[in-house]
């Protein structure tokens, strides 16, 4: 259990350091990286479930995206599989109701069930990789700030602050618990339910103390309910931001409206 938190954590710190690096993409606004990544998930789940080969273009995104940031994108698709158990549980219905015969390839024939599910997960994972992408080149605090000068109300950028913020309370607690539980456990790998119940009640307590005590901090140094503007964060918005958000705004447009991949299919069918 103990090995489990420290590996979220490391990878929350992981995450939040690669914001520090320097690219290309790491030098664009954040607020330009916010509204394309808005206008990718916009146009990327606008597609129809049963267009599962124009989905699939997408993964271009996080991965020239990931290029441009300096990111793998081997690790960006593993964290992304987080979602998977739950956008299947959304989508395996689909391979119940709808039992329509769409493509046959020799003996085998997919159902419109099997090409639906597919598309919901492949949603599922797009969505998460862009914004995984976003946060890991632009940094958590920064995309709320940029939220919050974009016109999001402070009351919701500051929310989702603090709530990443005291996902690392919360696992710190639950991490020190744990390890003092197996201190005193002597080897043992099985607990009893009583044992269990007085390790959330404990990490529920000790979280309402921290949390008291980070808001009394906070109110001490004048916090005000809107995100401070930290040492260096306040940048301008630069010609090549305008640039950056308009080339990928037209690429997605093209990408949404003309449909390639069935452009390219009639090209190559009658020459078959």
């Amino acid at each position: 259990m103990s090995g489990k938190l420290a590996y979220v954590l490391a990878e929350l710190d992981a995450l939040e350091r690669s914001a520090e690096a320097q690219s290309p993409l790491h030098r664009i606004d954040a607020r330009a990286k916010l509204l394309l990544t808005v206008g990718f998930l916009t146009t990327m789940l606008s597609v129809p479930l049963t267009r599962l080969s124009e989905l699939l273009l997408y993964f271009l995104f996080p991965i020239v995206g990931g290029a441009a940031g300096g990111l793998r994108y081997g690790p960006l698709f593993r964290r992304s599989l987080i979602v998977l158990p739950l956008v299947a549980f959304i989508g395996v219905f689909n391979l119940l109701y709808d039992r329509e015969p769409a493509l046959g390839i020799g003996p085998l024939v997919l159902t419109r069930g099997w090409i639906t599910f597919l598309s919901i997960v492949v949603r599922g994972l797009l969505s998460v990789q862009a914004l995984l992408l976003l946060i890991a080149t632009t940094g958590y605090y920064r995309l709320c700030r940029s939220m919050q000068r974009l016109g999001v109300p402070s009351v919701f950028t500051t929310q989702l602050l603090f709530v990443y913020r005291y996902t690392y309370v919360l696992i710190r607690e639950a991490l020190q618990l744990t390890r003092a539980r197996d201190a005193r456990s002597f080897g043992r790998r099985a607990y009893p339910l009583r044992t269990w119940g007085t390790l959330v009640g404990q990490l529920l307590v000790r979280t309402f103390n921290r949390a008291e005590l980070i808001g009394r901090a906070m109110l001490a140094r004048g916090f005000t309910g809107r995100i401070p503007e930290g040492l260096g964060m306040q940048t301008a918005w630069r010609t090549r931001d305008t640039a950056f958000l308009a080339a990928g705004s037209t690429a997605l447009l093209l990408l949404r409206l003309y449909h390639p991949v069935e452009s390219l299919a009639s090209l190559i069918a009658p020459r078959l």
